[in-house]
């Protein structure tokens, strides 16, 4: 989602979506670059001044692809014999 693109749409200035945030416009920026560093709860805030709050249950549906491959890495891997190793008690 691209939220520069959606808060213009809606022809909202950035010190307004800022403010109904409650967040600096330097904070509102990184957001709209979508800056990994900013808490989800930051953009929570700004999806709810942009009427889009509802869209942030999207981001969290289930990715049925993504959980398949990660239950792929997450299978332990079986561990081999130690029979036949050169550290056998020696007679």
């Amino acid at each position: 989602m691209n939220l520069r693109r959606a808060r213009l749409r809606r022809r909202y200035t950035a010190e307004t979506v800022a403010e109904r945030a409650g967040v600096t416009r330097k904070t509102l920026s990184r957001v709209e670059r979508g800056d990994p560093a900013v808490a989800i709860g930051i953009y929570a805030r700004v999806l709810q001044a942009l009427g889009l709050v509802d869209d942030l249950g999207t981001l969290a549906r289930d990715d049925e692809l993504g959980g398949r491959l990660r239950d792929l890495e997450l299978t332990t891997p079986r561990r081999t014999s130690r029979r036949g190793t050169p550290h056998e008690k020696a007679e």
